[in-house]
């Protein structure tokens, strides 16, 4: 199964953007989306491509059409949390942008969740409907709503598909919900019953797993049932929570034996992490650079990068896993441009809660999340790129080839 995301400037999304703001862009994402005829994949309707849009929180966003008469929504791609929601019969949604709004009353597919559901976790107070709350771990950020079921449209290149789907009608939003990410929806692609991947692989759709590229570009693929190659690296999965991995080694020049675990999460814009590990990353990486410090909020560790700068000599960084398997960042800084100057940072903000490893450090790799092996496993890939894959439909004895792809969120509850 895979996902279309469109990039910044297409017809189809440019409508729901606010005006540029002062913070710059720092990646253009002007790539057009790749087309998959040929390749047997089970896609959404709209096609595979995916992107980052800087201007509504340097996440991951994809189109999906929900409902019949099918109603597109742009939301970002969460593996921190669970719930796929979308607005709808808003109290409080996004004032500044104009959302696809999800009306019950309009779908003739729609079915609401009732409290006796396996999936319903919360208390139903004078009404047989399934309410929902979900906190996040940005600031104030939750959606609450009631739970509903309607049809996901799928396509292959012979025949369209419709799996019906759990998600939340969120009818208040609040938090960063209400400005900058995922005004239209958050798609959650964590471990539990509720989220969609784990619906389409107990329906016997797909294979309980999905792959995501993450482009040098902004651009990227996700493709669900995909279990990636046999060359790959890979790392095993901490029983709790969603996608936690154990890294035994952080190299900045020298090597960090300290062993920390992290949260693997496309939610997140920017990498994370708590003290110790941070102070002795960001004080390796500092001690290696060899320009004048300029720090810039929310990053610490900032750099000129003047004409007479050494830019060149960033210093490097890269991850041992459990397992001994290794997992180079590509990008380590982030580029800003303010005022006319330009500075590099480090990019990784020091956290009081959480270890996370942010979408931002899987740029240049298709990241594989195998629910079934319970393992985390990547490639460095080219997300334009064909490759054979181990991508078995359920229920079948074919093996089709698939392409990878490419807010902070984690919910605490359900």
């Amino acid at each position: 199964f895979t996902f279309e995301m469109h990039h910044r400037f297409s017809d189809e999304v440019k409508q729901w953007f606010p005006p540029k703001g002062s913070f710059e862009y720092f990646n253009a994402l002007v790539l057009r989306d790749w087309l998959i005829r040929g390749r047997r994949l089970l896609t959404f309707s709209d096609g595979n491509s995916t992107s980052r849009i800087s201007s509504l929180g340097f996440l991951h966003y994809t189109t999906v059409k929900l409902g019949t008469p099918g109603m597109r929504f742009m939301v970002a791609l969460d593996t921190g949390s669970d719930l796929f929601w979308v607005p709808c019969d808003c109290g409080k949604c996004a004032p500044e942008f104009e959302l696809s709004i999800y009306n019950p009353k309009v779908s003739t597919t729609n079915k609401k969740v009732t409290c006796n559901n396996s999936l319903c976790r919360n208390q139903c107070l004078g009404t047989s409907t399934c309410p929902y709350m979900v906190s996040y771990v940005s600031a104030q950020t939750s959606t609450s709503g009631i739970l509903m079921e309607d049809v996901m449209h799928l396509t292959t290149e012979d025949e369209r598909v419709e799996a019906y789907v759990t998600f939340g009608c969120g009818q208040v939003q609040s938090g960063s919900f209400l400005d900058i990410a995922a005004p239209n929806g958050l798609f959650g692609l964590g471990m539990e019953k509720i989220s969609v991947p784990s619906v389409l692989a107990r329906e016997g759709l797909v294979a309980d797993s999905f792959s995501m590229c993450f482009g040098h570009d902004g651009v990227g693929r996700i493709s669900f049932g995909d279990k990636g190659s046999s060359d790959q690296e890979e790392t095993p999965f901490n029983l709790n929570p969603n996608y936690n991995i154990t890294v035994t080694r952080v190299r900045v020049g020298t090597t960090i034996d300290d062993e920390f675990t992290a949260l693997f999460d496309t939610g997140t814009s920017f990498t994370y992490l708590v003290d110790p590990m941070y102070t002795t990353v960001s004080e390796s990486f500092h001690s290696q650079a060899q320009d004048k410090r300029d720090s810039r909020i929310p990053f610490e560790y900032c750099y000129d990068m003047s004409n007479d700068a050494n830019a060149s000599l960033i210093p490097s960084l890269s991850l041992t896993m459990k397992g001994n398997s290794h997992f180079t960042i590509n990008d380590p800084i982030i580029v800003i441009s303010t005022e006319g100057e330009l500075v590099y940072c480090l990019a990784i903000v020091k956290s009081s809660e959480l270890n996370i490893i942010g979408q931002n450090y899987m740029t240049g790799y298709r990241v594989v999340f195998d629910r079934e092996k319970l393992v985390l496993a990547w490639k460095k890939f080219d997300c334009y790129d064909i490759e054979e894959t181990n991508t078995t439909v359920a229920g079948t004895n074919k093996t089709a080839p698939a392409m990878a792809a490419g807010i902070k969120t984690h919910n605490n509850s359900s």
